[in-house]
């Protein structure tokens, strides 16, 4: 190769486009809004307790009655809340919920891997954890759609507890954050794959 070829070599690699200082800033706030969400959709399965229907408590987990006394009285057979399928799509609306955070864990994972992995494609790894929090808040959003179908003829909006709406703030939250990865993934790779004038990096 001759001095002008290195030269020249030299000169394309300079001029390589660095990564934007706003990149990794929104990279870590995505992240961190994935860990809030992740947290809350969290805390709202293990309350499990989603909606107030006059006297009686459904969740996840209980159904629970109040007495004379206003004490809670909780049941785990959920055929004694005499709700058609209750038991049944219940445990289907739990499993899918509780599938959810099982994904989102394994995302937040790949994300944060990829911030700190040297090997040659970083990209692939932030692009499957963005794919699985899109999956996760199909997921999330399946069982608050179960949960609300089976009991159709109880909800009311005031009657929808704070869990609840923590668990729907988290399915918003993790698509958000799947489409604003996957959408900053593709600018990246299409930056870094063509020089500042426009040629391909290849040339």
């Amino acid at each position: 190769m001759t001095a002008l070829g290195v030269q020249a070599q030299k000169l394309l690699a300079q001029r390589r486009p660095r990564r934007s200082f706003f990149e990794p800033s929104i990279r870590a706030l995505i992240i961190f809004c994935a860990s809030l969400a992740m947290v809350l959709t969290y805390l709202s399965i293990c309350d499990g307790h989603w909606l107030l229907a006059d006297d009686r408590l459904f969740g996840l987990w209980h159904f629970c009655t109040t007495s004379n006394q206003a004490e809670l009285h909780c049941l785990r057979d959920l055929r004694q809340a005499h709700v058609p399928r209750l038991a049944s799509g219940m445990a289907v609306a739990r499993s899918v919920a509780t599938l959810a955070v099982v994904v989102a864990i394994f995302g937040l994972e790949l994300l944060m891997v990829s911030q700190v992995s040297e090997d040659a494609h970083p990209w692939h790894k932030w692009a499957v954890g963005s794919a699985l929090f899109l999956l996760v808040s199909i997921l999330s959003f399946g069982g608050l759609l179960s949960f609300l179908t089976l009991l159709r003829n109880e909800v009311t909006l005031m009657g929808l507890s704070l869990t609840f709406w923590s668990e729907f703030t988290a399915s918003f939250l993790f698509f958000l954050n799947a489409i604003s990865g996957l959408h900053i993934n593709s600018v990246s790779r299409t930056d870094s794959a063509t020089y500042p004038w426009g040629l391909p990096a290849k040339f």
